[in-house]
Protein backbone atom coordinates (compact mmCIF):
# COMPACT_ATOMS: atom_id res chain seq x y z
CA UNK A 1 0.00 0.00 0.00
CA UNK A 2 1.40 3.44 -0.76
CA UNK A 3 1.25 6.78 0.71
CA UNK A 4 0.06 9.35 -1.80
CA UNK A 5 0.46 12.79 -1.14
CA UNK A 6 -2.52 15.16 -2.48
CA UNK A 7 -2.44 18.54 -2.52
CA UNK A 8 -4.66 20.83 -0.66
CA UNK A 9 -6.71 22.73 -3.83
CA UNK A 10 -8.77 25.05 -1.45
CA UNK A 11 -5.91 26.86 -0.48
CA UNK A 12 -5.94 30.05 -2.64
CA UNK A 13 -2.19 30.06 -2.35
CA UNK A 14 -1.72 27.60 -4.12
CA UNK A 15 -4.21 28.07 -6.81
CA UNK A 16 -3.19 31.22 -7.88
CA UNK A 17 0.62 29.45 -8.28
CA UNK A 18 -1.15 26.96 -10.19
CA UNK A 19 -3.10 29.29 -12.63
CA UNK A 20 0.30 30.48 -13.16
CA UNK A 21 1.63 27.27 -14.11
CA UNK A 22 3.86 27.36 -10.91
CA UNK A 23 3.62 24.89 -7.44
CA UNK A 24 5.06 22.05 -5.85
CA UNK A 25 6.95 19.33 -7.47
CA UNK A 26 4.04 17.11 -5.79
CA UNK A 27 1.41 19.10 -8.03
CA UNK A 28 3.07 18.65 -11.44
CA UNK A 29 6.16 21.79 -11.19
CA UNK A 30 7.68 21.07 -14.52
CA UNK A 31 11.89 20.60 -14.80
CA UNK A 32 11.68 22.77 -17.31
CA UNK A 33 12.94 25.47 -17.11
CA UNK A 34 12.94 25.76 -13.57
CA UNK A 35 15.65 22.92 -12.87
CA UNK A 36 17.36 22.53 -15.91
CA UNK A 37 17.79 26.52 -16.28
CA UNK A 38 18.34 28.02 -12.70
CA UNK A 39 19.51 24.98 -10.35
CA UNK A 40 21.46 22.94 -12.56
CA UNK A 41 24.04 26.11 -13.42
CA UNK A 42 24.40 27.32 -10.42
CA UNK A 43 25.70 23.93 -9.25
CA UNK A 44 27.65 23.46 -11.96
CA UNK A 45 29.00 26.51 -11.61
CA UNK A 46 29.84 26.18 -8.13
CA UNK A 47 31.68 22.94 -8.78
CA UNK A 48 33.87 24.85 -11.07
CA UNK A 49 34.32 27.48 -8.99
CA UNK A 50 35.64 24.97 -5.93
CA UNK A 51 37.59 23.46 -8.22
CA UNK A 52 39.41 26.54 -9.23
CA UNK A 53 39.47 27.88 -5.57
CA UNK A 54 40.94 24.85 -4.18
CA UNK A 55 44.06 24.54 -7.62
CA UNK A 56 44.64 28.38 -6.98
CA UNK A 57 44.74 27.91 -3.16
CA UNK A 58 47.03 24.57 -2.40
CA UNK A 59 48.57 24.13 -5.72
CA UNK A 60 50.18 20.75 -6.36
CA UNK A 61 53.53 20.24 -6.24
CA UNK A 62 55.41 19.89 -9.53
CA UNK A 63 58.75 18.12 -7.62
CA UNK A 64 62.10 17.94 -9.01
CA UNK A 65 62.74 18.79 -12.74
CA UNK A 66 63.31 15.91 -15.03
CA UNK A 67 66.96 14.56 -15.79
CA UNK A 68 66.60 13.14 -19.58
CA UNK A 69 70.32 11.47 -18.37
CA UNK A 70 69.53 9.97 -15.15
CA UNK A 71 66.44 6.74 -14.66
CA UNK A 72 65.64 6.03 -11.46
CA UNK A 73 66.09 3.22 -9.79
CA UNK A 74 62.28 1.86 -9.87
CA UNK A 75 59.89 3.00 -12.54
CA UNK A 76 56.72 2.66 -11.65
CA UNK A 77 53.19 2.09 -13.42
CA UNK A 78 50.11 4.16 -12.29
CA UNK A 79 48.46 2.80 -8.94
CA UNK A 80 46.15 0.74 -10.96
CA UNK A 81 48.04 -1.19 -12.39
CA UNK A 82 50.45 -2.02 -9.61
CA UNK A 83 48.70 -5.61 -8.95
CA UNK A 84 49.98 -6.66 -12.90
CA UNK A 85 52.66 -5.16 -12.58
CA UNK A 86 53.22 -7.41 -9.25
CA UNK A 87 52.29 -10.58 -11.40
CA UNK A 88 55.16 -9.31 -14.40
CA UNK A 89 57.77 -8.74 -11.44
CA UNK A 90 57.43 -11.77 -9.35
CA UNK A 91 56.88 -14.59 -12.00
CA UNK A 92 60.21 -16.33 -12.90
CA UNK A 93 58.64 -16.96 -16.88
CA UNK A 94 58.17 -13.70 -18.17
CA UNK A 95 55.88 -15.09 -20.42
CA UNK A 96 53.72 -16.58 -17.99
CA UNK A 97 53.65 -13.40 -16.96
CA UNK A 98 52.16 -11.63 -19.58
CA UNK A 99 49.89 -14.28 -20.11
CA UNK A 100 48.62 -13.72 -16.16
CA UNK A 101 48.37 -10.19 -17.36
CA UNK A 102 46.27 -10.80 -20.85
CA UNK A 103 43.74 -13.16 -18.24
CA UNK A 104 42.97 -10.69 -15.64
CA UNK A 105 41.05 -8.79 -18.55
CA UNK A 106 39.68 -11.56 -20.07
CA UNK A 107 38.54 -12.34 -16.03
CA UNK A 108 37.24 -9.15 -15.83
CA UNK A 109 34.84 -9.81 -19.57
CA UNK A 110 33.69 -13.31 -18.23
CA UNK A 111 31.89 -11.57 -14.93
CA UNK A 112 28.60 -10.63 -16.76
CA UNK A 113 28.76 -14.04 -17.96
CA UNK A 114 28.93 -15.83 -14.85
CA UNK A 115 26.95 -13.62 -13.07
CA UNK A 116 23.81 -14.49 -14.77
CA UNK A 117 23.90 -17.98 -13.61
CA UNK A 118 22.20 -17.15 -10.76
CA UNK A 119 18.92 -15.50 -10.54
CA UNK A 120 19.14 -13.73 -7.28
CA UNK A 121 20.61 -10.23 -6.98
CA UNK A 122 21.26 -10.43 -3.14
CA UNK A 123 24.74 -10.66 -2.68
CA UNK A 124 24.00 -12.62 0.51
CA UNK A 125 22.44 -15.60 -1.46
CA UNK A 126 25.31 -16.15 -4.28
CA UNK A 127 28.09 -17.59 -1.81
CA UNK A 128 30.59 -18.50 -4.72
CA UNK A 129 30.29 -15.03 -6.64
CA UNK A 130 30.67 -13.39 -3.30
CA UNK A 131 33.39 -15.71 -2.55
CA UNK A 132 35.55 -14.98 -5.41
CA UNK A 133 34.86 -11.32 -5.37
CA UNK A 134 36.54 -11.01 -1.80
CA UNK A 135 39.27 -13.30 -2.39
CA UNK A 136 39.60 -11.39 -5.94
CA UNK A 137 40.24 -7.89 -4.44
CA UNK A 138 42.08 -9.36 -1.28
CA UNK A 139 44.53 -11.03 -3.97
CA UNK A 140 44.62 -7.35 -5.88
CA UNK A 141 45.03 -5.51 -2.95
CA UNK A 142 48.15 -7.70 -1.78
CA UNK A 143 49.57 -7.23 -5.26
CA UNK A 144 49.56 -3.81 -5.46
CA UNK A 145 51.08 -3.40 -1.97
CA UNK A 146 53.46 -5.67 -2.90
CA UNK A 147 54.27 -3.55 -5.50
CA UNK A 148 55.49 -0.51 -4.15
CA UNK A 149 58.04 -2.59 -1.86
CA UNK A 150 61.80 -3.94 -2.86
CA UNK A 151 61.40 -7.45 -4.82
CA UNK A 152 62.45 -9.39 -1.31
CA UNK A 153 59.88 -7.71 0.79
CA UNK A 154 57.24 -7.99 -2.02
CA UNK A 155 56.05 -11.42 -1.32
CA UNK A 156 55.84 -11.40 2.55
CA UNK A 157 55.07 -7.32 2.55
CA UNK A 158 57.60 -7.07 4.85
CA UNK A 159 56.13 -8.89 7.62
CA UNK A 160 58.37 -12.09 7.92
Amino acid sequence: MSVLKKPDLSDPQLRLKLAKGMGHNYYGEPAWPNDLLYTFPIAILGTIALCVGLAVLDPAIVGEPANPFATPLEILPEWYLYPVFQLLRVLPNKLLGIACMGAVPLGLIAVPFLENVNKFQNPFRRPVAMAVFLFGTAFAIYLGIGAVMPIDKSLTLGLF
